[in-house]
């Protein structure tokens, strides 16, 4: 009895250590490049599809990626699942939506790394990296400027977040991680005269 006991308490011990363990595995990440056509993302399924091979690639499988993209019909906050997300070296975003789309959400250079758990280039870096595409208000919902649903590279504009949280002022657009500014334009070179390079945020919606 006295066995089954230690036994059963063990193996309560190890299920939870690896739940807890699969809980901070990575759930949210910055792509390290975008598909390379400006904001010409082949829609949300395009972005979606993107996601899941830099995770792939990265070694993390079986979970469903969202990028982080509102369009016309669909706000980004919608997307991306309940939460907690983390990041690839495990450190905690946001426990649930509410939580990232407020002052509590942990996303700054430091921690808004790429799927591979490197550091994204920000501001006074070169090439500055840092503006994310989200096509978002603040509050996740989505924003006139999506690059016509993210299949346009050519005139348009998208709006961009700062994943580095600083800007040209000192003001809360600035510092958004999700709605800074429009873009330049929806091609490559438009998105880089802007300090971005087509990348956007991805979160796993399970």
């Amino acid at each position: 009895m006295k066995r089954l006991l230690t036994t059963v308490v063990l193996s309560t011990f190890v299920a939870l250590a690896s739940a807890q363990a699969q809980d901070n595995s990575m759930s949210f990440f910055i792509t390290s490049a975008g598909p390379g056509n400006g904001a010409d993302l082949g829609g949300l399924a395009g972005a979606d599809a993107h996601c899941a091979s830099l995770a792939e690639a990265a070694g993390v499988s079986g979970k469903t990626w969202r990028a982080y993209l509102s369009t016309d019909t669909e706000n980004a906050r919608d997307r991306i699942g309940s939460g907690p997300w983390h990041n690839a070296k495990g450190d905690k975003i946001a426990d649930d939506v509410a939580a990232l789309h407020s002052d509590a959400n942990a996303i700054s250079k430091e921690t808004g790394l790429d799927e591979s758990g490197a550091m994204v280039n920000g501001r006074g870096d070169q090439p500055n990296r840092h503006d994310i595409l989200t096509g978002s208000n603040p509050d996740g919902t989505a924003a006139a400027a999506t690059c016509a649903n993210w299949t346009a590279s050519g005139d348009g504009q998208a709006i961009v977040g700062h994943h580095d949280r600083m800007g040209l002022r000192d003001d809360a657009p600035s510092k958004s991680w999700n709605s800074s500014h429009p873009s330049r334009g929806c091609g490559q070179e438009a998105l880089q005269g802007t300090g971005g390079d087509g990348l956007f945020y991805c979160f796993a919606a399970d």
